[in-house]
């Protein structure tokens, strides 16, 4: 979780931009997860954040 109202890592990161809903355009974040290697590297990256499954899909690349 993150805290970032500059949007300084928003925008590093690609979540920042965008988006639509009912028809109206507005910029916001998009939601995203990204697992980190011990190194900070990124291991792997969820960009089709899916609610219903999303920690039990986060818990099984853990493993």
């Amino acid at each position: 979780m993150l805290c970032d109202e500059s949007h300084t890592m928003l925008e590093a990161y690609g979540v920042w931009g965008l988006k639509k809903f009912m028809g109206r355009e507005y910029m916001g974040i998009s939601r995203v997860t990204y697992i980190l290697d011990n190194e900070h590297n990124i291991k792997e990256v969820y960009e089709k954040v899916n609610t219903k499954t999303h920690a039990c899909d986060i818990l099984d690349s853990l493993s």
